[in-house]
């Protein structure tokens, strides 16, 4: 019985191939690879290792369960990385649907040593936006250099779940991916020495899903550039070096208050950074009239334009006006600094996306627009 992917060999006799068949390597030329993932950023990595055939005699992956979700729980979300691993004929465990659960999950076979007995050098455990942290019995099981993480972020830069997205939100022009040493939770979340690491530039253009995946490819390569010269015993890990005296930025999880915009204290730049961030996970927010909810959709920032400014120069922030000239139409809302946001479709709470032209014209007729301007607030 296989287990876990053999890579292929091709038997032929009289210059005809007759079949493939999948063997083992009974040396440590390559890694058997146990990998954790869930999405696309994991999916984009598997693929870089897959195609790296010199590096790994098996590749085992895990990931979250089947998970009914949506209104009513009528919609089944299957893991994105379940199903390139099974497109690939790749073997799939499923881990514990409960946090708790997965601190005793035991792993497939070859990684199930029992406990207290080490595994060979040649085994590998790889996590990439895997979402769990590994508990230390399962960590265990793996030498030390044999523990790696796929982190997108320049480490010790956004340490956290989040790292893609406060890269975009805080306007950074550079990110990085690193192949770091996973170490137990007590001693520390993406701290581990680095063992390769690569900087990606951050066009003006980026948004999450854009800069996910070109995180993903490239930290892919670092992956296997890290096994490669582990196989060729050059490999060698870097500690991370934090400043005792530097406030690093870390990358907490994005929640509905990062969604909320604050027109007194973001510049209409930083709030187009932050909707390419996380308009992928959350919609950005803000409120008018009696507490009622607004999404912004496609913002864009206005270079200076007298005419525009001048009808809404000396208005206060978060107060909005519609143009039907500029882009095509939208709103454009006062924000910090002086500066003016363009927004050309919205979304009202349990409504459809509108063009601004049509949601305007409704706000209009229910006499919630004064003297040509309506006012956002951060919440009510």
């Amino acid at each position: 019985m296989l287990v876990g992917l053999q890579r292929p060999r091709v038997i032929a006799a009289s210059s005809k191939v007759l079949t493939y068949a999948r063997c083992y390597s009974s040396t440590n030329e390559a890694f058997k690879i146990l990998f954790l993932g869930r999405n696309e950023f994991s999916c984009l990595v598997l693929e870089e290792l897959w195609k790296a055939t010199d590096v790994w005699s098996q590749i085992h992956v895990a990931t979250h369960p089947d998970e009914w979700i949506g209104r009513n729980r009528a919609q089944l979300s299957i893991s994105p990385l379940k199903i390139l691993a099974t497109e690939r004929d790749i073997p799939v465990s499923e881990i514990p649907h409960l946090k708790p659960a997965f601190k005793s999950w035991k792993p497939p076979n070859p990684f199930d040593a029992p406990t207290g007995s080490p595994l060979p050098l040649d085994h590998v455990v790889v996590t990439a936006s895997f979402g769990r942290i590994l508990p230390a019995a399962l960590l265990r099981r793996f030498d030390a250099s044999r523990r790696l993480n796929v982190h997108p972020s320049l480490l010790p830069l956004y340490r956290g779940p989040a790292p893609i997205q406060h890269a975009l939100m805080n306007g950074r022009s550079e990110t990085g991916v690193c192949v770091i040493e996973m170490m137990e939770r007590s001693k520390g979340i993406d701290a581990g020495p680095i063992w390769g690491s690569s900087k990606i530039p951050i066009s003006q253009n980026a948004d999450f899903i854009s800069l996910r995946d070109t995180l993903a490819i490239q930290g892919g390569k670092v992956l296997v550039s890290v096994l490669r010269n582990m196989l060729n015993k050059t490999a060698a890990a870097t500690p991370q070096d934090v400043p005792s005296d530097v406030d690093l930025p870390r990358a907490s999880a994005i929640t509905f208050e990062d969604s909320l915009v604050d027109f007194d204290k973001m510049s209409a730049e930083a709030i187009c950074w932050r909707y390419r961030a996380i308009s992928a996970q959350r919609p950005l927010i803000t409120f008018y009239g009696a507490g009622v909810k607004l999404q912004l959709h496609s913002p864009s920032f206005l270079s200076p334009l007298v005419d525009v400014r001048t009808k809404i120069d000396h208005a206060p922030t978060g107060t909005a006006i519609f143009d039907a000239h500029y882009r095509g139409g939208g709103l454009l809302i006062r924000c910090a600094e002086g500066s003016l946001l363009h927004v050309p479709q919205v979304k009202q709470e349990n409504k459809t996306l509108l063009p601004a032209s049509e949601w305007w014209n409704g706000v209009k007729g229910l006499g919630l627009v004064t003297d040509g301007k309506i006012k956002f607030v951060t919440r009510i």
